[in-house]
């Protein structure tokens, strides 16, 4: 399995030359070429994860790929998706999508929260979208680490990255730091990682590992 980072919160998943697409949002100005969509994948409704040209461009390309997402975004968006549950499990092509957590990390007490979903692909890739929620009981082996946003807070992402203890992992949601702020919170995500002897992989958009 080929996961790919691109920027911000965008994922690709190719498998068997199959692609699952994880959380085409705004600051990815373009999607690029995409390959055997099966499925996709919205965390939750902020515009960073989802917009409705990348949804419709996915929907038109790949109209029997199945989109999962929260009831928010289900009802927002301009194509139909199937709204899932922490502690669904679906299928999509060849890939099984586990979902955990349920709510997006507090910005402010003055900001209502929403829901969110993590996302387990495969039982290897765990990505938590806007949230610290762990998978309990599972073993994961390359975790997508949030590294910024307004709700982040560079400590709790440690304690994050450290209660997940992954065999591997690398930054994602990351297009609010300068250059300086990334490399600082790589460093501190890379810590957690290594508590566990994991390996922490600086990704930058386009970059991909094999798991």
């Amino acid at each position: 399995m080929r996961v790919t980072k691109h920027e911000h919160a965008f994922l690709t998943i190719e498998k068997s030359g199959k692609t699952l697409v994880v959380d085409p949002g705004g600051f990815t100005p373009d999607l690029g070429p995409l390959a055997n969509v099966v499925g996709v994948v919205v965390t939750h409704e902020h515009p960073d994860h989802w917009t409705p040209a990348h949804l419709q461009r996915l929907a038109e390309e790949f109209p029997a790929a199945p989109m999962f997402t929260t009831a928010a975004t289900a009802t927002a968006a301009p194509v139909d998706m199937t709204v899932v549950s922490p502690g669904d499990t679906v299928t999509a092509g060849s890939f099984s999508l586990r979902f955990f957590g349920g709510t997006h990390n507090e910005i402010h007490s003055s900001i209502p929260l929403i829901d969110n979903v993590g996302v387990l692909i495969d039982d290897a890739l765990y990505y938590p979208g806007d949230s610290y929620a762990v998978p309990e009981g599972v073993d994961v082996r390359l975790l997508a680490a949030p590294t910024g946003a307004p709700w982040l807070k560079i400590g709790e992402a440690m304690d994050f990255v450290l209660a997940v203890a992954p065999h591997a992992a690398f930054g994602t949601h990351d297009v609010p730091l300068s250059d300086v702020g990334l490399g600082m919170h790589r460093q501190r995500l890379a810590w957690a990682t290594e508590q566990s002897n994991g390996t922490f992989h600086p990704l930058s958009p386009g970059d991909a590992l094999e798991i």
